[in-house]
C-alpha cells in the first residue's frame, strides 16, 4: 500500500484510531514518569522555593500552545493551496487541543505569578501575546462553527489562521524584544540549561507527554469529524474493520 493513500480519510480513519491507543499508552507513561520527576525527584528551587514546580505543567502547555498553533496552521495552509479534505480536517481537529493547552499555560502562569510577581495578572508582553493567541483559538473555531459549508469554513478558518501565524515568533521573542516580568528561557538550543539536570530532565519529559496526549486526542476527534463530514460516504459503514 502507498504511504500516499493514507492523505484519504478512507485510509487514514481505521489507521487514527491505531495510532491514537498508542499515543494515549505513551502520554499516561510519560505523564507519571514527568510528574515522579518534577515533584518527587527534583530539588528545591533556592529562589522560588516549591512554587516553582508549576514550570512542569506551565512551561510544556506554554510550549504545545504554540506548536500546535504553527502545525494547525501548516495543515490549514495544505489544505487552502491543495484543496485536500484531510489537510483541512486535521487543522480543525487540532484547534481544541491548542485552545487547551493555551489555557492551562494562561492559567498556571497566573498560579505563578501570584507568589513571584505578587499578581494574578500582568499585562505583561508574553502574557499579553498569550491571550492573544487564546482569542486565535476561539476565533478559528467559531469561525468554522459560523459556516455551515465545510469547504467554504475549511478556506476561511485558514486564512484566519495563516494571518495569526504572527503572533507565535511575537510570544517567543517577547521576552528578548521588550523588558518584561516574564523570565528569559532556561532551555535554549545555542548555550546550555541554567536549571538543573533533573528539574530540566523533567520538564522534557512531561512536555513530551504533552506532545503525545495532543496528537491522541487530536487523531480521536479527526475521526469523529471524518465521520461526520463523510456519512453518506459507503465505505465507512461497509466493513465493521473501517468502523
Amino acid at each position: 500500500m502507498s504511504f500516499w493513500q493514507y492523505s484519504s480519510p478512507q485510509y487514514f480513519y481505521p489507521l487514527a484510531k491505531k495510532m491514537a491507543i498508542v499515543f494515549f499508552v505513551l502520554a499516561a507513561i510519560l505523564t507519571v514518569w514527568g510528574l515522579y520527576i518534577g515533584f518527587f525527584v527534583a530539588p528545591t528551587d533556592f529562589q522560588q522555593g516549591e512554587s516553582y514546580r508549576i514550570i512542569f505543567i506551565h512551561v510544556p502547555a506554554a510550549w504545545m500552545s504554540m506548536l500546535i498553533y504553527l502545525v494547525m496552521s501548516f495543515w490549514a495552509a495544505v489544505g487552502l493551496i491543495m484543496n485536500t479534505r484531510l489537510s483541512s480536517m486535521l487543522a480543525q481537529a487540532l484547534a481544541p487541543t491548542g485552545a487547551l493547552m493555551t489555557f492551562i499555560a494562561l492559567w498556571t502562569g497566573a498560579f505563578w505569578g501570584r507568589p513571584t510577581w505578587g499578581a494574578w495578572w500582568v499585562w505583561d508582553a508574553r502574557l499579553t501575546s498569550e491571550l492573544i493567541l487564546l482569542f486565535l483559538y476561539i476565533g478559528y473555531m467559531a469561525l468554522r462553527a459560523s459556516i455551515e459549508d465545510p469547504r467554504r469554513a475549511d478556506r476561511a478558518s485558514a486564512i484566519l489562521a495563516l494571518v495569526g501565524v504572527v503572533n507565535v515568533p511575537i510570544i517567543y521573542f517577547s521576552v528578548k524584544w521588550w523588558n518584561t516580568l516574564h523570565q528569559g528561557a532556561s532551555v535554549s538550543f545555542t548555550k546550555s540549561s541554567s536549571m538543573a539536570t533533573s528539574m530540566l530532565t523533567g520538564m522534557l519529559v512531561m512536555a513530551l507527554a504533552f506532545w503525545m496526549y495532543s496528537i491522541a486526542v487530536s487523531l480521536v476527534r479527526v475521526r469523529r469529524i471524518i465521520r461526520d463530514r463523510e456519512a453518506n460516504a459507503g465505505w465507512l459503514t461497509e466493513s465493521s474493520g473501517v468502523r
